[in-house]
């Protein structure tokens, strides 16, 4: 057995009905709660700066949010809110996406073969009731997980999950799962109280009943509570007593607000807003006097997917098709729609993640191959139809003038294109409905392990949505196995890259961008980092009373 680490105590589905707001009352009780709410506002009650500074944060960002159950929540606004509430058997430091590290566990053994797990849990954690975290709560929260049938439920797929002790829980995965320890981090992994949870209609199976009570109770033991939700336009955070983990929350309040990206810039020039999560291109090149801008490549990958089931199209599935398209966009001109750090996507791993290729790799424009693959395919006897969602732009990418820019690009080579924009909601019911022909699609990880892309793979969760089968490319379901039971780093690494290299050269999917996530806040602020799976951890942010430019008192 390997031992892996020992927590540092100084380191760090059915959608919510909308339209309804829900009141919190959280553990300090009514009084208490109204009494920081008054004392938020007060700008002179003779405390000190940093005091008043401290009282909230308002972080603006674009919601989608559609759950806040965690074992359902896959969104992005719904994945940070619910990281603060929650903690997981696992995380990551800010400052390494390759590692993880123990967070409700104080550390973990693994098998040499990667198929026994076994998470003593940090001694002395408490939920937010002030009752105990233990084993129990541990596997009902994972087996519910498993069990509920929603989105993340595959990411413990098969897995045995059991109590030793009181502190110890053991995972056996059945076949090698380096990933696991990954797995472990992302947000629908969290522990939930399982008393609070049993008593409020949860099960460990499809019969669950208890989202509507996860939608507006705190029921887990991070250093936030929920205090308001109104999913349309702002999630209220208040920081728990009882907390006592590894992380040391600054504000007392943390406020998500839903506002559009120039309603952020404009917030933040205000003094509205202290953090705007997820800005666009152009406007992460033109924020107010004295804001400060993260921005890095995301792990986000937006891509073109064609059919592979001829009953879908016969002309759109040949792999003629595939070659043309691939032939005739201008990357680099696409990638410049991101601007501001976005890169061109060099394959179906992003940049930030193992076995990713290298940008000399990246595919390039061939018009004359392009017009070659076209003729062969017949494509000049039909017009492709390029369905997009037209409601979201991922990190601040639009994909409306990206569709726009493939259109005429494509026409170059002699492809037609009729765009076809629709609400998120109609789009994507489409496209997981075996319904769409061409598409423009992103994908963001689900955790921060490269297994997480092998969903494109023929026979795989993406896959099936454009009917590209398991036994397509028997040469791909390969290196997808290898991938996914290798213990060895090194080998493991090498083979993702072949299994990229592969897609990029036989595969329906064409990678485009990888959009720059570009985050803007006051310089007061600080421990500011994106995280592709939780987007921000609020629980990071601090506050610097040497860097604050805003009048005295609070925002």
């Amino acid at each position: 057995m390997t031992h892996v680490g020992v927590a540092d105590p100084e380191r760090r589905g059915v959608s919510m009905e909308v339209g309804i707001r829900f009141r919190v009352l959280v553990a300090l009780g009514a009084t208490a709660a109204l009494a920081l709410t008054a004392s938020a506002c007060t700008k002179s009650d003779g405390r000190g700066l940093a005091d008043r500074k401290t009282q909230r944060i308002t972080v603006e960002t674009v919601f989608d949010t559609k759950t806040l159950d965690p074992a359902r929540v896959y969104d992005q606004t719904g994945r940070a809110a619910t990281k603060a509430v929650y903690d997981t058997l696992m995380t990551f430091s800010p400052d390494n996406l390759q590692t993880p590290i123990p967070d409700l566990a104080s550390g973990f053994t693994q098998s040499d073969d990667m198929m026994e797990f076994t998470f003593t849990l940090d001694k002395g954690r408490v939920f937010s009731d002030g009752s105990p975290v233990t084993a129990d709560d541990v596997v009902f929260s994972l087996k519910r997980l498993q069990g509920i049938g929603a989105t993340a439920s595959p990411l413990l797929e098969d897995m045995v999950i059991n109590k030793l002790d009181e502190l110890t829980v053991e995972i056996i995965t059945g076949i090698p799962c380096p990933a696991l320890p990954a797995i472990l981090t992302t947000p629908a992994t969290a522990i939930v109280s399982k008393s609070l949870v049993e008593a409020n209609g949860g099960t460990m199976d499809a019969q669950d009943g208890a989202e509507d009570f996860l939608n507006k109770t705190s029921a887990g033991s991070g250093p936030y509570m929920l205090e308001w939700v109104d999913p349309l336009a702002e999630i209220i955070l208040v920081k728990n007593p009882r907390y006592n983990g590894p992380q040391k929350p600054t504000y007392e309040k943390v406020i998500f607000q839903n506002a559009d990206t120039a309603t952020q810039v404009r917030h933040l020039g205000s003094g509205l807003a202290q953090v705007a999560a997820g800005l666009e291109a152009e406007q992460a090149t033109q924020l107010p006097e004295g804001i400060e801008l993260h921005s890095t490549p995301s792990a986000t990958i937006v891509y073109l997917v064609l059919p592979a089931d001829p009953s879908l199209s016969m002309i759109a599935s040949n792999p003629r098709t595939w070659d043309a398209v691939k032939y005739a966009l201008d990357y680099e001109e696409l990638r410049a729609v991101g601007s501001h750090e976005a890169i061109q996507a060099s394959g179906m791993i992003p940049f930030m993640i193992s076995g990713h290729l290298p940008l000399g790799e990246a595919p390039t424009r061939d018009l004359e191959a392009a017009k070659e693959a076209a003729r062969d395919a017949g494509l000049d006897k039909t017009t492709l139809t390029l369905s997009y969602p037209n409601n979201t732009d991922p990190e601040g990418l639009s994909l409306t003038r990206l569709a726009a820019l493939i259109q005429v690009q494509l026409a170059e080579a002699g492809i037609a294109v009729e765009l076809d924009p629709l609400h998120f909601v109609d789009a994507i019911d489409a496209y997981r409905g075996h319904r769409q022909v061409m598409g423009l699609w992103y994908w963001n990880t689900d955790y921060l392990d490269p297994t997480s892309y092998l969903a494109f793979g023929p026979g795989q969760t993406v896959a099936e949505r454009i009917g590209w089968k398991l036994d397509a490319d028997p040469s791909i379901v390969d290196l997808i196995v290898k991938a996914t039971t290798t213990p060895d780093p090194t080998i493991r690494k090498d083979v993702l890259s072949s299994w990229a290299r592969r897609m990029n050269d036989d595969g329906p999917f064409i990678p485009l961008v990888e959009p720059a996530m570009s985050i803007g806040y006051h310089p007061s602020v600080t421990g500011v980092h994106y995280n592709p799976v939780w987007l921000i951890n609020v629980a990071n942010l601090g506050y610097d009373e040497s860097r604050d430019t805003t009048e005295d008192g609070t925002p």
